[in-house]
């Protein structure tokens, strides 16, 4: 085999040895080992390409310009997703700390901002709390940002009172959330809300501790799939 193929080759080996070798609890883990799979993908292809056009050094620059598109390729939604969410963790660290808010990624690259509807709405009502405002108002300006994305606002309540008016309750905050995003300047478009109800609730309701947990608002922020 000619020594450029070769040397394309390998490299596509260090590539996917690499991308086989990640810091426990990285966060940015599945982003690094698609970027670079797609790397060693397209490592392999213009490896191939460039060695059937050119044998002397075709193989070589194939590989490379290849491996730099296929990683581009393969990080794109994942990198997306890390850098907003780390935008998240900084503008929200008060509020994590003070359990207010939960951020989440989830295993699809979609992240989950989970708030407790003890501080963003009064008892028994849809009506955000005015000291919650500037929470939704970081939430807003970075989902401005990254307008690739769209948002569904789930409410969820505890058992607490009739299932219709749990539901009602959960449906009438999630809109209120939803809402106070699009009035901030969030795309509307992009926005859906919807109710749970009591139906999905995170901790018993036999004590007071599980009650607050169930009482929420999630916020489901799901990347484009066409992200480069």
């Amino acid at each position: 085999m000619h020594r450029t193929m070769k040397y394309g080759l390998s490299l596509m080996l260090v590539v996917i040895l690499t991308a086989c070798v990640t810091t426990p609890n990285d966060p940015n883990a599945q982003a690094k080992q698609k970027a670079a799979a797609g790397a060693a993908l397209g490592a392999l292809a213009g490896a191939v390409i460039g060695f059937q056009g050119d044998h002397s050094g075709g193989a070589l620059k194939g590989a490379l310009i290849g491996a730099a598109a296929g990683g581009a390729m393969g990080a794109g939604v994942g990198y997306y997703m890390d850098k907003q969410q780390a935008e998240f963790e900084q503008q929200l660290a008060s509020e994590k700390r003070a359990h207010q808010i939960e951020i989440e990624r989830l295993r699809n690259e979609n992240l989950k901002i989970t708030m407790s509807s003890e501080v963003s709405f009064d008892f028994n009502s849809a009506q955000i709390n005015p000291a919650f405002a500037s929470s939704l108002d970081k939430v807003a300006n970075i989902l401005q940002r990254y307008n690739r994305s769209s948002i569904t606002i789930i409410g969820h309540t505890d058992d607490v009172g009739s299932a219709a008016y749990n539901q009602s309750l959960s449906e009438q905050r999630a809109r209120a959330v939803a809402f106070y995003l699009e009035d901030r300047g969030v795309n509307p478009r992009r926005v859906r809300s919807e109710g749970r109800g009591e139906l999905e609730p995170r901790a018993s309701n036999a004590s007071e501790a599980g009650r607050q947990l169930n009482r929420r608002v999630e916020m489901i922020i799901k990347p484009d799939q066409d992200i480069q």
